[in-house]
């Protein structure tokens, strides 16, 4: 048996080695945390055994099993169903104030915010402390107003102890034609990010993109200015310093996604593309953890998850979505995989 006892910080690098993966000092204390790994000493002074770790990472290796569970039912009961704290990414689309009305029978913007809050509690509750909860939804208009009950929504979830880290914002690059007296056609969504806590898993660098050509004439001749921090005239406090750069072929994105409305699926009334859910999955996961969908619709969600190596659970109240599921789901699963998979488990709640 190795005795060796490692930091936090040390256990994070060894396990990043050990696994390929990157392992956080916040993934160790979440094992830590809830008792996969015991913990030595106290706050400050925490050390834990190599061998817990060669033995729970040893155990994920071996146990590597891609599981898509499709669950048919209504998410504020078949959610109850899951264990705490055994998600680590959400991304769905419920159905928006007044629509879906023949699939799902449509809720009022005055309802929406009562509909939705025993969902979003048992979420809460399944959603690991390092997870993410991404929520696309828009408002629609009333009466040439627009609804505030996502924003209604927004501040009650934060009483429930959500934290909305963060706004990303869908531009659908083709989004329908219109033309009304007072406003435009609407062309972007908006995509809530909630946390549990302010430490949670991101990985950046997996949704890098190509700095652009902008930077070959840019770079090409710096001034003197461009090599240091040059502060805004205006005095915000923002600056920059363009020599940074300098040797970058790739760089972080904005909060904007700039993706189509077109996805391979055209028998559901309002599925997103899938492109959607595999930028968050990059962003907020790693293979063999679970995503789940609970308005899984035709499975967009589990299907790019199990393309991706990820587990997922979906769930969807239409009995023929069901049907539409397990076909994508086959039909995803005639390309070739490194790893077992479980898919179509169907369960009726």
């Amino acid at each position: 048996m190795d005795a060796k006892l490692l930091t936090i910080k040390e256990a994070s690098q060894w396990a990043t080695n050990y696994t390929g993966k990157n392992i956080t000092p916040s993934n160790i204390s979440y094992l830590i945390q809830y008792g996969r790994i015991k913990k030595f000493g106290e706050n400050g002074t925490t050390q834990i055994l190599q061998s817990d770790l060669t033995e729970y990472y040893g155990e994920a290796e071996q146990n590597k099993k891609l599981n898509t569970d499709i669950i048919l039912g209504d998410s504020k009961d078949e959610l109850k169903k899951i264990a705490n704290n055994t998600i680590d990414l959400i991304v769905t689309s419920p159905p928006y104030a007044d629509q879906r009305k023949t699939t799902y029978g449509g809720i009022t913007p005055e309802k929406y915010v009562e509909w939705f809050l025993p969902i979003s509690k048992e979420l809460l509750r399944v959603l690991k402390p390092t997870g993410t909860f991404i929520l696309n939804i828009k408002e629609k208009v009333v009466d040439g107003e627009r609804s505030t009950y996502v924003m209604e929504l927004i501040l009650e979830m934060r009483k429930q102890g959500w934290l909305w880290t963060e706004e990303f914002i869908w531009h659908k690059k083709n989004c329908y034609p219109g033309k009304w007296s007072n406003r435009f056609r609407d062309a972007w969504e908006r995509l809530l990010q909630f946390n549990k806590n302010k430490k949670f898993n991101m990985y950046q660098d997996a949704v890098r993109i190509p700095i652009g050509d902008w930077a070959i004439g840019r770079l090409k001749n710096l001034s003197e200015t461009d090599k240091i921090r040059d502060n805004s005239r205006n005095g915000s406090g923002f600056g920059k310093n363009i020599s940074n750069w300098l040797g970058k072929d790739t760089v972080y994105p904005t909060n904007v996604l700039h993706l189509s409305t077109e996805c391979n699926n055209k028998n559901h009334s309002a599925a997103f593309p899938d492109a959607l859910p595999e930028w968050f999955i990059k962003l907020f996961t790693q293979e063999f953890d679970t995503v789940l969908d609970p308005f899984a619709g035709s499975g967009t969600t589990l299907r790019v998850a199990q393309k991706m190596n990820r587990n997922s659970i979906g769930i969807e109240i239409i009995p023929e979505y069901i049907s539409l599921i397990e076909s994508n789901l086959q039909s995803e699963n005639l390309l070739t995989f490194e790893t077992e998979i479980e898919y179509a488990k169907v369960k009726y709640g």
